[in-house]
C-alpha cells in the first residue's frame, strides 16, 4: 500500500470529521474507528475504511487498525466519560488490562494508559492535531470586538484558576465575573458549567479554557466549537479566553463571526 494512511479513533462532535476530511484532503487513505454513542454517523462518508465498536472493546479496535496497515493513529473527539459511570460499559480483557494499571480514573490516566497499549501494538499515537494546526489561534483579540480593561482582569485571573484546576486533571475551563470564580468545569464538560456559571452570577461572565500545563498534544486537547459559543450567547457571556496556540477552534470562521454578532469576545492567552 504506497498511499500514506492514518487511523482515526473517533469520538463525539466536530473535531473527527473535520480531521478526516483535511487528511483525505492531503492526500490520506483515511481508517476510522467509531465509538457506539458518541460518533456522528456521518463521518463514515469522509472514510477509506470504517468500524463501529463500543466503548471499552479495546482489542476489536486494535485489530481493525492492524488488518488496515495504518503507521499511525490520531484520537480525535471527545468521550463522555460520565457514560463510564451511569452506562453498563463492559470492557474487554484488553481493557481490563489497561485500567488494571492506572491508579485513578483521571482522564489523563486512562488516556495515557491507552496510549501505551496501542505503542505496544505497534500503533502510535500521534498529534491529534496534525491536520488542523490552522484552528489553533494564537496570541490576542480573535475578531472584531476588543475586551475592555475589566474584562482583560477577569481573563487574567481566570486564566491563573484555570490552569491550577487542568494541573489536577479536574477540568480545563473556568467561568468568571469581577474576579470571583462562579463555576468550575469537572466532569460534565464545558458547556454545562458555563450554564452552571450563568445561573449563579448572571449575565457578563467571563469563560477561560486553557491545556494542561503538561499538555500531551496526542489526546483531549482544548476545543471550542459552535454548540460551546451558543451556550455563550445563552448565557450573555461578555468574553470567551482560551490558551493561544494551544485550543482549537472547530468552523474558526462562523465561530468568530457568530461571536462578533452576539458581542462576545475572544482572547488567546500565551502561557
Amino acid at each position: 500500500m504506497n498511499q500514506k494512511s492514518i487511523g482515526i479513533i473517533a469520538g463525539n462532535g466536530r473535531f473527527p470529521m473535520l480531521a478526516a476530511a483535511e487528511a483525505r484532503r492531503q492526500g490520506y487513505r483515511v481508517a476510522v474507528c467509531a465509538l457506539k454513542g458518541e460518533t456522528d454517523p456521518q463521518l463514515e462518508t469522509f472514510a477509506d475504511a470504517w468500524t463501529c465498536v463500543k466503548l471499552g472493546e479495546m482489542s476489536k479496535l486494535a485489530r481493525f487498525f492492524k488488518d488496515q496497515k495504518v503507521p499511525q493513529l490520531l484520537m480525535a473527539g471527545k468521550v463522555e466519560k460520565v457514560r463510564l459511570f451511569r452506562e453498563n460499559v463492559q470492557p474487554d480483557f484488553e481493557m481490563l488490562k489497561i485500567i488494571m494499571k492506572v491508579r485513578d480514573f483521571k482522564d489523563d490516566s486512562l488516556l495515557c494508559a491507552v496510549a501505551d497499549y496501542l505503542e505496544e501494538q505497534g500503533l502510535p499515537l500521534t498529534d491529534s492535531t496534525l491536520f488542523l494546526k490552522e484552528l489553533l489561534p494564537g496570541e490576542g483579540v480573535l475578531g472584531k470586538k476588543k475586551p475592555s480593561r475589566e474584562v482583560m482582569d477577569d481573563i487574567e485571573f481566570g486564566f491563573g484558576m484555570a490552569k491550577a484546576i487542568a494541573g489536577l486533571d479536574i477540568g480545563q475551563t473556568v467561568i468568571v465575573k469581577k474576579k470571583a470564580v462562579l463555576a468550575v468545569e469537572a466532569i460534565e464538560g464545558t458547556d454545562l458549567a458555563i450554564r452552571r456559571g450563568h445561573a449563579l452570577g448572571g449575565a457578563k461572565a467571563v469563560a477561560v479554557k486553557v491545556a494542561k500545563p503538561n499538555q500531551d498534544m496526542r489526546f483531549d486537547v482544548p476545543a471550542l466549537g459552535l454548540q460551546t459559543l451558543e451556550e455563550l450567547i445563552s448565557a450573555q457571556a461578555e468574553a470567551m479566553a482560551f490558551e493561544a496556540d494551544k485550543t482549537l477552534i472547530m468552523d474558526r470562521e462562523a465561530f468568530i463571526s457568530k461571536a462578533d454578532e452576539h458581542g462576545i469576545a475572544l482572547y488567546g492567552v500565551k502561557s
